[in-house]
């Protein structure tokens, strides 16, 4: 089973599109160590995401449950994997030691040249600097890590030029997404914009690919792969099942958005996991009524109840924002995979089409 931790709802920084209550709550450790115990209990194998608020102000909780963890896993025989999701600040030499060590795969929340956009320090202190440096600090222990972009409004001036900075960092691996949720307000210079930067981004994308050092840019690569496999992005919506979150009081839920929500509450570490609630969720509608007539149905996230959520309230409600986005993002997808074919049709196959 694969548990997401929230350590913590306590943060260091305060970024003007963040969807969570800062307060000082932590995970005891008996409700560390439950966790830990019943993500052995069901499937082949164990998986933790660290998570916060920033999961580094907890370091002892993570060590705790990497050294609870390894105990059960050699005594089951079931292998454990670990990732973390960090704002990077608090990141060390001794703890990127530990990170190697254990092989935590890192997601850094990053924005590059945006970053003082949004995410500043709770003083309201500037963080770009900071991170920049931790960022090349983490790049030479993990090389493979992730950039992690989150692009509200008024970052999106500087959102192609953001993508080439943190490759120019060194990042090969970037995940992008647009901020949803109340505090976030798009209008429709802001959509023209985001369309601007994208198909800048995409010649970028474009020219790394042809030069042999392709970057992986989540938008473009999730689409571009979708549709030749003919993979349904709804299918990644496992309400219940995939990746549940752990709140720092021990209630399991559906999904992170779905945090402190009775009815999307599925047990807790301590009495383990409602079966009748989770067949209930995987009987919910993959595809919202409004989105059956389009063609671009299958390719759209429009079943993400966790995103649907938190732009509408309602878990299976898609929002104008986000289906106004998934359309552009879906045209300059299929127009720069075009390009790409046509260029070099041998790498294309390679990097895009399923292998074996």
């Amino acid at each position: 089973m694969n548990l997401t931790l929230h350590l913590t709802e306590n943060c260091n920084m305060d970024c003007a599109y963040c969807t969570r209550v800062k307060q000082p709550v932590r995970m005891t450790e008996d409700v560390l160590d439950a966790a830990c115990d019943l993500a052995f209990a069901y499937g082949n194998t164990a998986g933790f995401c660290f998570f916060g608020g920033e999961p580094l102000l907890e370091l002892p909780l993570i060590e705790r449950a990497i050294r609870r963890s390894k105990v059960k896993s050699a005594e089951t025989g079931k292998p454990v994997s670990y990732k973390m999701t960090t704002n990077g600040t608090l990141l060390t030499e001794e703890i990127l030691d530990m990170i190697q060590r254990e092989r935590i795969g890192i997601g850094l929340s990053f924005e590059g040249k945006a970053q003082d956009c949004c995410r500043r320090f709770r003083d309201g202190g500037g963080t770009f600097s900071a991170v920049s440096e931790k960022a090349k600090l983490l790049l030479k222990y993990q090389p493979d890590a992730h950039a992690m972009m989150t692009i509200a409004p008024q970052a999106v001036p500087q959102y192609a030029e953001s993508v080439r900075y943190l490759c120019g960092l060194g990042f090969r691996r970037i995940t992008g997404t647009i901020a949803y949720g109340k505090k976030v307000h798009w209008t429709d210079a802001d959509l023209a914009l985001l369309e601007t930067q994208l198909r800048e981004i995409a010649a970028f994308y474009e020219a790394a690919f042809l030069r042999g050092r392709p970057v992986y840019f989540s938008p473009f690569d999730a689409k571009i792969r979708d549709c030749i496999t003919g993979y349904n992005p709804g299918e990644r919506c496992h309400l219940g099942f995939r990746q549940m979150p752990v709140a720092p009081d021990g209630k399991i839920y559906a999904c992170t958005q779905f945090i402190g929500d009775e009815d999307f509450c599925l047990g807790d570490v301590f009495s383990g996991l409602s079966t009748e609630k989770q067949r209930t969720l995987a009987k919910r509608e993959a595809v919202p009524d409004t989105c059956r007539e389009c063609a671009l149905r299958k390719r759209c996230t429009n079943s993400c109840g966790c995103l649907n959520r938190l732009e509408t309230g309602n878990e299976n409600t898609v929002s104008p924002l986000q289906c106004t986005y998934e359309q552009m993002l879906i045209a300059i997808a299929d127009e720069t995979a075009d390009r790409l074919f046509t260029a070099d049709e041998e790498a294309f196959r390679k990097r895009y089409a399923p292998q074996g």
